[in-house]
């Protein structure tokens, strides 16, 4: 996707996210509260399909899932809640080791195909971009290769160019609720430091979401700043802080993805800044909840790990079994604040403070009970 460049105090510091737009009001700022605070409380279950026997079709079948990175706790958790609920419908689950290469997702999908396995997940970040021989051959045995938490919704067309098939998420929702925050806490009158990291499809989903968001707030504003991941740890810090002294009006910082608030926090705290500059960001890892718990993150949206390992097993066993896949699978966000951040413990734990709705919805939904 396409954007202006943003500029402050004269220097170019990223991609622009609309500076302003069409008519806001007291009326518009109720509308924008009003989309924020069903999020706040616990996620209802809400089932992507019809409901299928999964055990009786999933007796003698396999699925092996190729993660970005096991050394990553994020999907590191993922799979090891999607091994749970592989044994607890009855089918056989793997896992491929691996340190984030794309040499050793290549061993990955020929290890599967060798396997011969009933289905391949490229989990959180494994892109089919790279693999695209290898996702042919895995194709023309028959073997289909489904991207799962890697896209948006919006994006599935765009995958399917290069994957069989994907279990999207809704980042575009995301980013648009992190604007829809920090708009209603401003009173409308957001000056807006956006953080983003270009490369994965979700990046695009989520600026989307916010760009939209922002373009119905007429005194809205942002600026851009995009670090890879790989220069988090030396370049937001300082990055942060420039952005901070250069325009002193900049109040909330939104963060795409919330293991980038750790290196955001200091900026703030070396510029003076903690009274007026807030931060919003997404993903609910444990350790950012804490900062929720001490008041260095104002909100961060979360998603149960645990939620998302049965929403793709959901998708991937419904292809499986022949039966009609959902574009959207259902998976919730929810919004962690002072007032329910320790719900997740203390210190907080992995996909606790959600609820439990979907254990007992996806057992049903599975003909379980």
């Amino acid at each position: 996707m396409t954007l202006g460049l943003g500029k402050l105090a004269g220097i170019v510091l990223g991609v622009g996210l609309g500076m302003t737009v069409a008519d806001a009001s007291a009326t518009d700022l109720a509308a924008f509260q009003k989309k924020i605070e069903n999020y706040t409380a616990k996620p209802v279950f809400e089932a992507p399909g019809e409901p299928f026997d999964a055990a009786k079709c999933m007796a003698d079948k396999s699925i092996m899932s190729i993660p970005v990175s096991t050394a990553n706790p994020f999907t590191a958790n993922i799979e090891k809640a999607m091994q749970a609920v592989a044994k607890k419908v009855g089918f056989k689950f793997s896992t491929w080791e691996n340190q984030g290469q794309s040499s050793q997702w290549v061993q990955g999908m020929d290890a599967a195909l060798n396997q011969k396995v009933d289905l391949i997940d490229l989990l959180a970040g494994t892109d089919p971009r790279v693999l695209v021989p290898q996702v042919k051959a895995a194709q023309d045995a028959k073997i289909p290769v489904i991207a799962s938490h890697y896209n948006g919704i919006e994006q599935s067309a765009e995958v399917a160019k290069t994957a069989t098939g994907d279990v999207p998420i809704d980042y575009k929702k995301a980013g648009a609720l992190l604007a829809d925050w920090a708009i209603t806490k401003t009173e409308g009158k957001l000056n807006a430091l956006v953080l983003i990291a270009t490369g994965p499809l979700s990046t695009d989903s989520m600026v989307a979401g916010i760009k939209e968001e922002m373009a119905q707030c007429d005194e809205c504003k942002s600026t851009t700043l995009n670090y890879p991941v790989t220069d988090w740890a030396t370049r937001i810090t300082p990055g942060v802080q420039a952005a901070l002294l250069a325009d002193p009006s900049i109040n909330y910082i939104i963060v795409i993805y919330d293991s980038m608030t750790q290196f955001v926090v200091p900026a703030i705290t070396i510029t003076g800044a903690q009274d007026r500059v807030k931060i919003a960001t997404f993903n609910g890892t444990p350790f950012v909840v804490g900062m929720v718990q001490k008041g260095q993150v104002e909100m961060d949206i979360g998603e149960n790990l645990d939620w998302i390992a049965h929403s793709i097993l959901d998708s991937e066993m419904r292809r499986i079994c022949g039966l009609s896949v959902p574009k959207d699978p259902k998976i919730p966000f929810m919004m962690f604040t002072k007032d329910n951040a320790m719900d997740a413990g203390n210190p907080p734990q992995l996909s606790q403070g959600y609820g439990d709705a979907y254990v007992d919805g996806f057992a049903k939904l599975w003909m379980l009970k």
